[in-house]
Formats: C-alpha cells, sequence, structure tokens
C-alpha cells in the first residue's frame, strides 16, 4: 500500500535526469523569468499551446492571443527593415542623380548654355518635371539675366519665400508662373534654394518642381539640394562675374 508520499516519490522518479527538468522547475523559472519567451520567441513556433483555457466564469484564447502579438510583433520588424532599406536606395538614388547633373553642369561653355541645361538636361536626369533659375533684378542690369531660360523674379521674392533659410520645400505648390514661368500648373511640389549674390549678381533662386503633390515636403533632407545650389551658384558668378 503507497501513500501521497510515495506518490511523489515515483512522480520525481518519472521526471529524471533522462528527461532534464522537472515541469514543476520549468514552471518555477518561467515564472521567475517572465520575459524568456519574448526573448526567444523562436521557441513558441516549437511548443503546443493550449487554445483556450479557463479563467473564472471567461474563456480565454491565450493561443491565438501569443500568436498574434508575436506575428504583429514580427510584421512591424519587417516594415521598418523594409523602410530602411528602401530609403537607404532612396537616398542613394537621389545622390547618384545630384552628381550626373553636377557633372552636366561642369560642361557648361558660357552662362547660357548653363542656363539651358539646366532648364532641359536637369529635369530628366534629377526625374523632375521642371527645373529653373531665376534672378531678382540687377543694379545696374545685367543683358545676361535676360535669357528666355532665365526666371525674372520681382524683387524681395527670394526672401518672401525663404526668409533666413537657404532652402524650403513646399507640398501641394502653388505658382503663378514666377518660378516656373508657363509649365507652373504643372507642378505639384518644389523645392527652391537660395542663390547667393556676388559683386554684381543678384539673388536668386534655384526651383525644383515634381508633378506630385508630395514628392517634396518639409522633413525631407535638403543636404543635395542645397549642395546643388551651391555649384549653380559658384557657375553663376564665375560666368557674370568674370574679374571677381
Amino acid at each position: 500500500m503507497t501513500g501521497p508520499k510515495d506518490d511523489a516519490t515515483k512522480n520525481k522518479a518519472a521526471a529524471g535526469p533522462e528527461d532534464g527538468l522537472s515541469p514543476d522547475q520549468v514552471a518555477t523559472y518561467l515564472k521567475s523569468h517572465p520575459d524568456f519567451l519574448s526573448r526567444n520567441t523562436e521557441l513558441l513556433r516549437e511548443m503546443t499551446l493550449p487554445s483556450r483555457w479557463q479563467d473564472g466564469d471567461g474563456v480565454v484564447d491565450m493561443q491565438h492571443y501569443i500568436l498574434d502579438q508575436l506575428r504583429g510583433e514580427i510584421d512591424n520588424l519587417r516594415t521598418c527593415a523594409q523602410e530602411v532599406i528602401e530609403t537607404s536606395r532612396h537616398n542613394m538614388s537621389n545622390q547618384t542623380r545630384t552628381h550626373a547633373a553636377i557633372l552636366t553642369l561642369i560642361g557648361a561653355s558660357d552662362f547660357e548654355n548653363l542656363s539651358r541645361l539646366i532648364n532641359d538636361d536637369l529635369p530628366p536626369l534629377l526625374d523632375l518635371e521642371m527645373v529653373t533659375i531665376g534672378f531678382e533684378p540687377a543694379d545696374p542690369p545685367l543683358p545676361d539675366l535676360s535669357f528666355d531660360d532665365i526666371q525674372r523674379l520681382p524683387q524681395g521674392t527670394v526672401e518672401g519665400l525663404l526668409g533666413e533659410s537657404d532652402v524650403r520645400l513646399i507640398r501641394d505648390m502653388t505658382d503663378d508662373g514666377i518660378l516656373f514661368g508657363s509649365g507652373a500648373g504643372l507642378i505639384g511640389s518644389a523645392a527652391i534654394a537660395r542663390l547667393r549674390p556676388g559683386r554684381a549678381v543678384p539673388v536668386g533662386l534655384l526651383s525644383l518642381g515634381s508633378r506630385g503633390s508630395t514628392d517634396f515636403h518639409p522633413g525631407q533632407g535638403t543636404e543635395l539640394i542645397g549642395f546643388l545650389a551651391r555649384i549653380v551658384e559658384r557657375f553663376a558668378h564665375k560666368w557674370l562675374e568674370p574679374d571677381s
């Protein structure tokens, strides 16, 4: 005849060294380390969880809850990783396009040729609808700023659009033709960058326009746009102020 003590002894023997840890030991460990499964989620794939358990008067679908939570976390991680990859590719593409645009501008033979390259060659290179440059009135006037490819900006335009900033990104762009001329109606968003004045060259703007209303928007990086503007600015000073 055996009593409770003997039964306990048999149970312990059943969970001997060949079986590893006993259920009680596993349960005790998990209670002491509640984050163990969240740090080792791959183990849940190997486990058989109860689909339902009784909790007082209600029924808790524990297995589905845990699996849904894990699937959500995995999906979030995949989404974040994909966003990082896409952002890196986008940034690399923009950098490559900007470098190609600068190499094109280096080949300009004079300021008139520079302005044509900006208007005609830069849009496809930068995957944009339009790229223009414009200047406020010069004093004394500069004949080279009267080319058709140059936008004539009213006095105070640059200050009004940029304030103290050098670059501004505008979504849902509305232009009356000051920046993009007859193509203003095609532009949904834009990036505008200051062209700083020189000894004789007035302040101006480099304007990049896209059809998409959200292709340019506040929060995007502006380093490449600012760099491109500095290159255009240097060439403008080179051709319009050869003695400076």
